[in-house]
């Protein structure tokens, strides 16, 4: 079952046809639900494999819901720019004063309803520590953080629960990373969610 709460929606009908195409061809189900939140922070991991972003945009997609998320400036060139634009993505520019957050906490105060999706190892390759961007964002601009998860060995896209931050982010992450460890990954020599 889906509930998609008040996430934004696109409503590109082509689009929605193709992610659910691709999903059922790649053999993986959604079981997502969305908070009744105008703006959220989704912490979607693991990361470790190149098919974690198409699975993750196929099924945010095939949903219709938009889920904003951001990459370097320098990615939004021709020809991908509209494509990528059409499947969320914000350009930031990572020297810019105030730096991410900032930029993000501005986005998020001009809309008035936002989701958006941060994987926070950062990298497919192994990442010892995360990075806590997407926990300043949710901070910053006051909004839940929602786990996201593609989990492997079930062939699932789902969603897990919903963390207010306490603004005590060792104790958060652990929590985070609790539910992450209940969850397969593409390659788990690369996760590094463990205790």
């Amino acid at each position: 079952m889906n509930e998609l709460g008040m996430a934004p929606r696109h409503r590109n009908v082509l689009l929605q046809g193709l992610g659910r195409l691709l999903l059922r061809l790649l053999g993986w189900r959604i079981n997502v639900h969305l908070p009744h939140e105008p703006k959220v922070v989704i912490a979607a991991a693991p990361h470790t494999s190149n098919w974690d972003g198409v699975i993750g945009i196929s099924a945010i997609v095939a949903l219709g819901i938009r889920v904003n998320w951001f990459a370097k400036d320098s990615l939004f060139r021709w020809p991908f720019r509209g494509l990528l634009m059409a499947l969320g993505g914000v350009p930031i520019r990572r020297d810019a004063p105030g730096g991410v957050v900032e930029q993000t906490a501005r986005i998020f105060a001009s809309r008035e309803r936002i989701y958006v999706g941060v994987a926070p190892e950062g990298t497919r390759s192994r990442a010892p520590e995360w990075k806590s961007g997407f926990y300043r964002i949710a901070l910053a601009t006051g909004s839940p953080i929602l786990l996201a998860y593609m989990d492997y060995a079930r062939r699932e896209v789902g969603t897990g629960p919903l963390i207010r931050p306490s603004g005590d982010y060792a104790a958060d992450l652990e929590k985070i990373q609790a539910f992450f460890r209940t969850v397969t990954p593409r390659h788990p020599e690369r996760f590094a969610a463990e205790r």
